[in-house]
């Protein structure tokens, strides 16, 4: 058996870290067997449906390397591959169950389901939701609604006997009390729209699958689906209910923990290396030691024998950090491609960039990928380079534990040795700092960090030395003098 999977989201939203891990981990079982990864487009929710969703879905999909063998822009011989556009089967085999008897027409208006859960709800009754007033109509009645032009629905006949049960590859067995089941859900609307679970259902049959793989929010769902492959003599497929992503706290993962789209990880400056190798950790591990993957990799070692019971907890923390590995690991021409358009829109460059700024660039990016933890770091950490930065104020400048008059004294001793820099290396330059220091009394640090604030405007940035070096020594004796002046001012 060719095992065949499918990713199947509704356009209605941005694609999230928990729906992009489930296409993760489908995609990845796909490749590591051989198999065929579908995307299917559930789009029935029209009225939520949107194209910017849709648009987000396969921008998102693309940019990780997620590509699909069928499915919409791909095409293949189980389309078409958007629900809107399967609305004929949906009503054929809605109203195949009809004529079997395992499915009837319910004319039952909205007021009256209201009414109904209204007093189910005073009477406190332990019988809740819908009371099948419509499965054994005479033939009198119905004409009598269709004589009134009530357009009906179709319901499941759901047993109220005995019990369902489905294999899941990861929980084991479960088992509902067919009463307990959604009582005779609707499957096709009155409009002829299909719900969701007549859609899914037929949609997986046809579409061959062999493997679902979804989310634990959707067990409650397995019986019923499990009644309707049954009612339809169909042969379900594998079932795998894949562990809940959760924020640190233990509650799901929802944007109260922070930004979940991946569009927002994107324009923040993750790497699609990144977040694809952190997200599959999500729920899923080798071993208890392996952490780092590529995607070629993953497609060879991921099973369904090692995604663990547990949630996953997304950590906003360790994804930072993953990122930063990545970005230590990328080639410098990569780097370059990559942070350039963030130095374009924040306007620390021209687009394109002059023959100076190139020359800046190219030299800046060994020095910064070391403390790069996101993309989008680069503009403050770099803008000093390329544009006159604001006086600081005093306050900013002054390490702890010292006044503005030792401050002064840093500043000009730090200017002297700047002026004296010429191509010392690093070690020398080092040494000659700790010297500087112990003469004055103070900490290496109390020297450096005023500089590099003076120098830089913030007292985070690339090695002063080699901020200064790219800057120039005449721009940076420049800031340190404008500095000094106005400290002398406020000191005198």
């Amino acid at each position: 058996m060719s095992v065949r999977v499918r990713y199947a989201p509704s356009p209605t939203g941005l694609q999230h870290i928990g729906g992009v891990r489930t296409a993760v981990f489908n995609y990845f079982f796909a490749r590591a067997n051989g198999g065929s990864f579908i995307l299917r487009i559930e789009d029935t929710d029209q009225e939520r449906f949107h194209q910017e969703a849709l648009d987000d879905l396969y921008e998102t999909l693309e940019w990780l390397g997620i590509d699909w063998d069928e499915g919409p822009q791909k095409g293949g011989n189980h389309g078409p591959y958007v629900q809107s556009e399967r609305f004929h089967l949906y009503k054929e085999y809605a109203q195949k169950l009809v004529d079997d008897g395992k499915a009837y027409y319910c004319y039952c208006t909205s007021q009256r389901l209201a009414d109904l859960r209204e007093e189910q709800q005073k009477s406190k009754s332990k019988y809740q939701g819908y009371d099948r007033h419509c499965q054994h109509l005479s033939v009198d009645e119905i004409a009598e609604y269709e004589r009134q032009g009530i357009k009906p629905v179709i319901r499941l006949k759901v047993p109220l006997e005995g019990k369902t049960t489905f294999h899941d590859e990861l929980m084991g067995d479960i088992t509902r009390k067919n009463k307990d089941v959604s009582p005779d859900p609707v499957l096709l609307k009155s409009d002829g729209f299909p719900t969701y679970h007549l859609a899914n259902v037929i949609d997986d049959h046809f579409m061959e699958i062999t493997h679902i793989m979804r989310a634990q929010e959707w067990i409650p769902s397995g019986p019923l689906h499990i009644l309707l492959y049954e009612a339809f003599g169909w042969e379900p497929p594998k079932y795998c209910h894949l562990p809940m992503v959760m924020g640190k706290d233990g509650q799901k993962l929802s944007k109260r923990h922070g930004s979940t789209a991946v569009h927002d990880f994107k324009a923040a400056g993750y790497l699609p290396e990144a977040i694809l190798n952190y997200i599959s950790l999500l729920g899923w591990s080798f071993d208890d030691k392996t952490e780092f993957f590529t995607k070629e990799e993953l497609e060879k070692v991921f099973t369904l024998e090692k995604i663990n019971k547990a949630p996953g907890v997304f950590d906003y923390k360790k994804l930072l950090w993953f990122n930063g590995q990545y970005i230590r690991q990328m080639s410098q021409e990569a780097l370059r491609d990559a942070v350039l358009p963030f130095l374009i829109s924040d306007e620390v460059v021209a687009d394109p960039p002059t023959a100076e700024q190139e020359k800046i660039i190219g030299k800046m990016i060994p020095i910064i990928q070391e403390r790069l933890k996101l993309l989008s770091d680069v503009s403050a950490m770099t803008r000093f380079l390329f544009q006159d930065i604001e006086a600081p104020t005093s306050d900013s400048l002054i390490p702890k534990k010292l006044d503005l008059a030792k401050t002064l004294a840093i500043l000009v001793e730090g200017r002297i040795l700047v002026e004296q820099m010429g191509d010392k290396d690093d070690e020398v330059l080092e040494a000659e700092y700790r010297d500087a220091a112990q003469r004055l009394e103070v900490k290496l640090g109390a020297i450096l960090m005023p500089l590099r604030v003076a120098v830089t405007g913030s007292a985070i940035s690339p090695p002063l030395f080699e901020s200064i070096r790219l800057l120039g020594i005449e721009k940076t004796l420049a800031r340190l003098d404008r500095v000094i002046t106005q400290i002398k001012v406020e000191v005198e």
